[in-house]
């Protein structure tokens, strides 16, 4: 296999891993749990956190991985699949949820209805501020990338994400306790704590980056700030 089938084989996995976690985010999203990261302050609502935040370090993580080696147009079209992916998703639910169960279904009609019936809502503000975040990644991105010449991996990395992710954050909680999903006394309680960890998560994945893209650039002969075309 030659180096370009490499590439694009690689890039598709990626964009895959993308996909599965934007998807999975949002049908897992209405699960909320406290989350723990200092002892002294155990049960504070500061601290709650929808499960669907789980995988969504891993898709600003992939996006600023392609960003890098694939470039912005690859970015920006990895994220409007997942885009696209997630709405397939609604569809497939909603119309799962007409079809009327039989007497031995795991789930009745009632449990079916709970635990997804909310879930077209939820994901269409999870995509408005998703949608708002992502590309406000990939343009910060490229801001600090062409700024600093290609240097200082981390400030662009960090910096785009932490941008992003406040914007997806506010964003969605915005919508959530609009549509009544959520209520509004949760709402900074929620928003600082999915910042607080997103943030976080950013920040300690920012020597996966850098490995990834080492080995991306050894692989393929890529000079510094040079990007794979195709």
């Amino acid at each position: 296999m030659n180096k370009t089938n490499q590439a694009n084989h690689i890039y598709l996995y990626m964009s895959s891993i993308f996909i599965a976690s934007l998807v999975t985010a949002n049908i897992i999203a209405q699960k909320f749990f406290y989350w723990h990261p200092f002892p002294f302050m155990e049960g504070t609502s500061f601290f709650e956190l929808s499960v669907g935040i789980l995988p969504f370090p891993v898709t600003f993580l992939i996006t600023d991985l392609i960003s890098e080696i694939y470039g912005k147009k690859k970015a920006t079209q990895t994220v409007i699949a997942g885009i696209f992916a997630s709405f397939f998703s609604v569809l497939v639910i909603v119309i799962a949820n007409k079809l009327p169960a039989i007497d031995y279904s795991p789930l009745t009609n009632k449990e079916f209805k709970k635990a997804f019936a909310v879930t077209p809502i939820a994901v269409l503000s999870s995509m408005l501020a998703y949608l708002s975040a992502q590309f406000i990644d990939i343009q910060v991105y490229h801001f600090w990338k062409k700024l600093t010449k290609g240097k200082h991996l981390w400030l662009r990395n960090n910096f785009s994400t932490f941008t992003s992710q406040f914007t997806d954050t506010f964003i969605i909680i915005f919508l959530l306790c609009t549509f009544n999903i959520l209520e509004w006394e949760h709402f900074w309680g929620i928003v600082i704590a999915g910042f607080v960890f997103k943030s976080m998560i950013a920040a300690l994945d920012t020597p996966l980056l850098y490995l990834a893209v080492w080995f991306f650039r050894k692989k393929f002969n890529l000079k510094p700030n040079e990007e794979i075309k195709g």
